[in-house]
């Protein structure tokens, strides 16, 4: 594979942002491992700890994610934790 195989994935509330606009404190985190599939969004698929996500290893975006089966409440994102835990 020649993407990462796997990353920290963060859950964050859209409310609490800070003052800047960056995004504010995790409410949860789960390190995910590359299944070497891919998503319906045709990225590479992981799964840890709970969450299920397609990830664009070139951007770092999560384009797809389950929390715990379910999909993502209004409100919520999820991003790749920055200096992430992956694992070439």
């Amino acid at each position: 594979m020649s993407h990462p195989q796997s990353y920290e994935l963060l859950l964050i509330p859209d409310h609490s942002r800070t003052r800047t606009g960056a995004p504010g404190r995790p409410i949860r985190s789960a390190v995910v491992a590359a299944t070497g599939q891919s998503g319906a969004s045709g990225y590479p698929r992981y799964t840890g700890e709970g969450m299920e996500a397609d990830i664009d290893p070139a951007t770092r975006t999560v384009e797809a994610v389950l929390i715990d089966g379910e999909e993502l409440d209004p409100g919520m994102s999820v991003q790749v934790a920055e200096g992430d835990r992956r694992k070439s």
